[in-house]
């Protein structure tokens, strides 16, 4: 059997099979043999459409409420490829249960080598930086009650690869030269192993990119638009930090933003020495990398000149609280902030949006375009400052502004538990934690439509399908001859 993928999906309901009926060329010299072709021929269509007509009686005669999975294969399909609607009525309605939110979705966890996840935690800091979501979300899917252990019985499957813990022993920076090779070579031994790869082209296996440009596997902007998403990967849903409201090449794959890791020990810690709703002494507070000339070492503009224009504007403003250099404990300094700068990096994220809404700061954010983790459990309009990379240089009265208007308002709205609960990777996972909203977003996905296949078969591949079909029960396949 021959399956011809096209890039753009079939987007009505179902499955689409275009069927080439393979016969030798000999037979159409053969006069006799060519009417015993056409004679089967028709026979198998008469069939066809018997089998189906029959099948749409017995669908549309049963009131049914579950999730049908057609197949043409032995094995099932994921829901993630494919799913009949199930009947609407006026009384059902959504469910509000955690397991509703999530649709009785099953996620499989492939068991990998150790060079590929577990190695890397020998590093300690693996686990506790601001790219280790990849480490999290692996943790809390492990002892989660929809991981599955079959995975014939997943609609998603999650590929545990490690890829932000390479530090550099010059910079001490994350170094993720290796990721392209590290991943391919994980595809390369689950498709190998396992039929689910193949089965789906990978439009149902998950990834964490939890760095600057994401899946594009570079720190440098300009060098991974050039790279772009890996091939290999293409068809994939990647979860990613970065994320932009405009077309860029580093989120041309399927993905999901999500919020970079912090840790919620450490948030915990925080708050009992500083409650959320004390007194808040500083009114503007940012303490993090700023450039004090224009172009830093690379020979690139850090931050697209933004922090050094906060640096060289309210540098020596009393109102703002700036420090250029890292402290251990300044998270004491945010929970004791009423507003937090979160300027774009060398990408637009940053680990400030996090730190400052689970501690009660008002983010600033001034990353043009940027799109932001979890919108439908984080009202970010509600509970944030937002202001135009053009419009740095008035940022001081932009916040007086919102200081004497709306801020009472903004504040009540932040302190919401629920909302930082929606920004933090707990294990084991909690209802409406990150890890929970992460499966919230796929459990959207769950009905995609399967890409269009073109599929040519033979007269012994004719009678296996036909057999598969019967099984499964597949009401939702279109048959061309």
């Amino acid at each position: 059997m021959n399956i011809f993928y096209s890039k753009t999906p079939y987007r009505s309901r179902g499955f689409y099979v275009r069927m080439r009926l393979l016969h030798n060329t000999r037979y159409s010299r053969n006069p006799e043999k060519s009417f015993w072709y056409r004679f089967f021929k028709w026979i198998l269509w008469f069939s066809l459409v018997f089998y189906f007509f029959s099948s749409f009686l017995i669908t549309h005669t049963k009131r049914t409420t579950f999730i049908s999975k057609a197949t043409v294969s032995p094995s099932k399909v994921s829901r993630a490829l494919i799913e009949e609607s199930p009947v609407k009525s006026s009384t059902l309605q959504e469910p509000k249960s955690p397991q509703g939110l999530l649709k009785g979705m099953k996620v499989y966890i492939y068991d990998m080598p150790s060079k590929y996840n577990s190695d890397w935690l020998s590093n300690d800091r693996c686990s506790n930086h601001l790219f280790a979501s990849e480490v999290a979300i692996h943790r809390a899917l492990m002892n989660s009650d929809v991981r599955t252990l079959d995975p014939w019985d997943a609609d998603f499957f999650f590929v545990p690869v490690y890829v932000s813990c390479n530090f550099s022993k010059v910079n001490g920076f994350p170094d993720i030269g290796h990721a392209r090779p590290l991943l391919f070579s994980a595809v390369q031994r689950i498709s190998t192993q396992l039929p689910f790869w193949n089965r789906s082209r990978g439009s149902d296996h998950i990834f964490v990119a939890s760095h600057d440009f994401g899946s594009c596997f570079h720190t440098m902007e300009d060098v991974a638009m050039a790279d772009r998403v890996p091939e290999f990967l293409r068809n994939s849903i990647i979860l990613q930090t970065f994320g932009v409201k405009y077309k860029h090449p580093c989120q041309d794959v399927e993905n999901v933003v999500i919020p970079p890791y912090v840790s919620p020990e450490n948030v915990r810690s925080t708050l009992e020495k500083s409650p959320l709703m004390g007194r808040r002494e500083i009114f503007a507070f940012f303490r993090g990398k700023m450039e004090v000339h224009p172009k830093n070492i690379s020979g690139r503009f850090y931050s697209k000149r933004v922090r050094t224009e906060i640096w060289q504007k309210y540098g020596n403003n009393r109102r703002f609280y700036l420090r250029r250099h890292r402290l251990a404990g300044y998270q004491s300094e945010i929970a004791n902030s009423i507003f937090c700068l979160a300027p774009l990096g060398w990408a637009p994220w940053s680990p400030r949006l996090v730190e400052s809404v689970v501690l009660g700061c008002v983010p600033v954010i001034i990353a043009d375009g940027i799109r932001l983790p979890f919108p439908s459990a984080v009202p970010w309009a509600e509970i944030s400052v937002t202001v135009a990379e053009k419009d740095v240089k008035k940022l001081g009265k932009i916040l007086e502004h919102v200081a004497a208007t709306n801020l009472t308002a903004i504040q009540k709205n932040l302190w919401d538990a629920k909302i930082r609960r929606a920004l933090l990777f707990n294990n084991p996972m909690e209802e409406g934690d990150a890890t929970f909203q992460v499966l919230v977003a796929l459990s959207e996905k769950l009905d995609r439509t399967m890409p269009h296949r073109i599929v040519q078969l033979s007269w012994p591949e004719i009678d296996q399908m036909l057999a598969s079909v019967a099984i499964a029960g597949g009401h939702n396949l279109m048959l061309c001859m």
